[in-house]
């Protein structure tokens, strides 16, 4: 080998290695195609708008008119703006382009959150007695996917009935741990059904508890499908198979700890404040983005554990599989809030069923 080929080929080793370097420094996660972007799509309006393209056929997108397109693409840029330079902070969780990157946060928070509390004070369980209140020796992580008591992840669309979600989560896991069958159940029942709840435009999952425990139990999904909408309460399924439950209990208020006894004995639904626009466009990592503790989204807790220091609570939500880690995100506890990120300890509850 000459020298000049020599140092030709060293250099360019040299440069390939500043490239990696520098790649390796990056903020974003190392499957950079997760984030629906990447660099070149913020360097002009030709490949933002190639990017916009994409990301409508991807999400089946299309629009009413021409300037409905061109107002969802400033939509669209701007959300992008936010998500990349979100991701060069080199937090703990990255944000992506998802489903819901043409709105904007009013609009997300009017169409896909519906925990409703206005007006309806919240009621004790049916036994004010924490059943877990004396456990001891809990285990240091808890998945209950992996014991197969949680079925696939649903999405609610444009139906504030995100409270319907997290109380049928609930419901199926201690279903599962009871008798060993692991059942998608009806959420469209509760909507129909569920007469203390407001169906679409909102509800509480206690009351929803509440309804189940009362009547004969909660049909499955294949048998009350999910509709999306508000429907009538279908009284002729009353002769085909239910689940049941006894009852349900409160966990204590504001209580990390006595939340955790309970999700290890069972999931768990609970309430958060998923308004913010970093819960919006997550896409993985330990969540410990800005948020509040207004409640207003019903959620299942179906796990916690630890990654690189960081303790996280497994949260199952009800936007499809396309959002988060596969419909799931990975959110922070331990944080020195006796609320909890994002409210999460304020307002959990869980179905009680003794056969």
């Amino acid at each position: 080998m000459s020298m000049a080929t020599s140092i030709t080929a060293n250099l360019a080793l040299f440069l390939l290695c500043i490239n990696l370097i520098n790649i390796m420094s990056s903020a974003l996660p190392p499957d950079f195609s997760i984030l629906g972007y990447s660099d070149e799509d913020l360097t002009s309006p030709d490949k933002l708008i190639h990017l916009f393209e994409l990301w409508m056929s991807k999400h089946s997108k299309s629009y009413s008119s021409l300037e409905e397109k061109l107002m969802r693409l400033e939509l669209f840029e701007d959300n992008l703006k936010h998500i990349d330079e979100t991701n060069r902070k080199q937090r703990s969780y990255w944000l992506g382009l998802n489903a819901f990157a043409d709105m904007s946060q009013d609009e997300f928070k009017a169409k896909y959150l519906g925990l409703n509390q206005i007006g309806v004070p919240r009621s004790r369980g049916s036994s004010s007695v924490f059943r877990y209140e004396n456990a001891g020796d809990l285990p240091k992580s808890v998945d209950w996917r992996k014991k197969g008591a949680v079925t696939r992840v649903k999405d609610q669309g444009q139906c504030g009935s995100c409270w319907a979600f997290s109380t049928v989560a609930a419901v199926e896991g201690i279903n599962q741990i009871v008798t060993g069958n692991l059942t998608s159940l009806s959420e469209q029942e509760l909507i129909d059904c569920s007469s203390e709840n407001n169906g679409c435009n909102g509800g509480l999952m206690d009351y929803a508890f509440s309804y189940i425990a009362s009547t004969k139990g909660l049909h499955a999904e294949e048998d009350y499908p999910y509709l999306m909408e508000e429907g009538t309460c279908e009284q002729k399924k009353a002769d085909l198979e239910v689940v049941t439950i006894s009852g349900y209990e409160d966990v204590p208020e504001n209580s990390e700890e006595s939340l955790m006894k309970a999700l290890a004995h069972q999931p768990v639904s609970v309430a958060i404040e998923a308004s913010g626009r970093d819960f919006q466009f997550y896409s993985g990592g330990v969540y410990d983005g800005h948020c509040g503790s207004e409640l207003d989204h019903g959620v299942a807790a179906v796990g916690y554990g630890s990654s690189k220091g960081q303790d996280y609570i497994v949260v199952k939500n009800s936007w499809g599989s396309r959002w988060g880690e596969k419909g799931y995100i990975r959110m922070k506890r331990n944080t020195g809030r006796i609320e909890g990120l994002c409210g999460i300890n304020k307002m959990a509850s869980y179905p009680t069923k003794d056969q």
